[in-house]
């Protein structure tokens, strides 16, 4: 039995009831095999992937707080602080009902990758909570966040653990959530990013997922002789990622015909029109379907999702698990070359299995989450050295920093994957790509 096997094989066993961080620690782990193959005995020695696979620290525990009836409600909160071998534990905080320690952990795995891959001094954590935030008021999520703070406080710090915001946590959650730690722990620091420009918010956070993705994807495709400009693109979501990855390809030459919401998608043989689609999202909050009364040309499709539109490349930016098997082959039927990840995990294991076969038969390009849209989290420790300087850069000084990351992403991800005897698959190199640097550092502090 292989290393990687038994190492598997153990977490099974002490973890029978997290499915989803199973599943997560097995594609992680397998993709791992040909660096750990080449260090066995080194790992062994020093029990490298037990530690990688368990977290550091899991809090967790009860928030207490009271809504506008009056009425007393308890939810979980948690904290992952999973690896902190290169830096301070970051990773976001996600208040939704799916919330629990499993998924937690699954992504803050896939966090550590994530951030080695920036290159940027952060380890990997994730929290959150199963409280729901939509439909709440604003006193009600108010309340939520400093009770949830209340706890969170005392393990967080700006060189400790560095939260920032996820699905259900956006300015206005992070806004309470910093207010309150500042009031309990009398510090004013960076200690969670994606704060308002007020108070030590960073320029470009908002664009940098969406334009990281973008910056990401043209240095791919560039990579095999062909371009973005001229290429048609299909991009599903219409939030925050999806909105700067349409407008970043747009400026770059590309076409971008879709844009989508959880109630359906538009298609725009002319284009997806930038400002108009701000409108509907960012100022009046509407349903994406107000845009095909708005754009003559464009087409509404009620209930349906983008993946069988013909395109070159296709950029995911909605939620997880939003490609299966059967999209990604329609995808690839309708002559899709080139997946790029916006959103954490968008493809599901028989999509990844599809994209994989056909980059075997037609160097088909697949670029995962952890590479393609890490982005957001470059510009969140962009954020941080802004917070240790006081010192605020211009937009164009970071927009210019997550260029060079994303540039030297995808170069790392491209030459381990080659390095390691898997040319072309961007899922092994940046599994391995990220790995490498964490597994150095752990291995350099000694058994801890």
């Amino acid at each position: 039995m292989s290393y990687v096997e038994e190492v598997y094989q153990n977490l099974e066993k002490k973890h029978p009831a997290e499915p989803e961080f199973l599943e997560a620690a097995k594609r992680i782990l397998d993709s791992l095999d040909p660096i750990v193959s080449a260090n066995e005995d080194l790992y062994r020695k020093n029990a490298l992937l037990e530690r990688f696979v368990e977290p550091e620290r899991i809090i967790s525990f009860r928030v207490p707080w009271t809504d506008d009836k009056g009425v007393n409600h308890i939810n979980l909160g948690y904290r992952v602080q999973f690896n902190s071998a290169i830096g301070p534990y970051k990773g976001g905080l996600r208040f939704h009902p799916s919330v629990n320690q499993s998924i937690l952990k699954f992504l803050g795995m896939e966090q550590i990758l994530k951030n080695s891959l920036t290159g940027l001094p952060i380890g990997g954590g994730k929290g959150g909570s199963d409280f729901d935030p939509h439909g709440k008021s604003d006193a009600e999520v108010m309340r939520f966040c400093q009770s949830f703070m209340s706890e969170l406080f005392k393990y967080i710090g700006k060189d400790t653990d560095v939260p920032a915001g996820d699905i259900g946590v956006g300015g206005r959650e992070v806004g309470y959530l910093y207010g309150q730690y500042k009031r309990l722990s009398g510090l004013y620091e960076g200690v969670l990013t994606g704060k308002g420009l007020s108070f030590g918010g960073s320029l470009a956070r908002t664009e940098a997922t969406g334009y990281g993705l973008v910056y990401i994807t043209d240095e791919m495709v560039r990579g095999v002789g062909k371009q973005l400009k001229g290429s048609t693109v299909v991009v599903s979501g219409s939030g925050n990622v999806a909105q700067y990855a349409v407008k970043k390809a747009e400026e770059l030459g590309a076409k971008v015909v879709t844009v989508s919401d959880s109630s359906g998608y538009i298609y725009d043989p002319n284009g997806i029109n930038f400002d108009v689609l701000c409108r509907i999202k960012q100022v009046e909050r509407a349903r994406i379907k107000v845009y095909a009364d708005r754009v003559p040309g464009s087409v509404y499709h009620e209930g349906e999702k983008p993946w069988g539109e013909k395109c070159d490349i296709a950029l995911p930016c909605a939620t997880q698990n939003e490609i299966n098997g059967a999209d990604a082959a329609k995808l690839i039927a309708n002559g899709c070359w080139c997946v790029a990840e916006g959103a954490n995990m968008p493809s599901d294991a028989d999509a990844i299995d599809a994209y994989e076969k056909a980059r075997v038969d037609s160097g088909f390009l697949f670029m995962p989450a952890k590479a393609a849209n890490a982005g957001g989290v470059a510009v969140s420790a962009l954020e941080m050295s802004q917070n240790s300087e006081r010192l605020s850069w211009t937009f164009e000084e970071v927009d210019n920093k997550l260029h060079d990351i994303m540039i030297n992403i995808y170069r790392n991800v491209s030459t381990t994957a080659e390095k390691y005897g898997h040319k072309g698959d961007f899922v092994t190199g940046a599994n391995i790509a990220g790995f490498e640097k964490v597994a150095d550092a752990m291995l350099m502090q000694g058994m801890v």
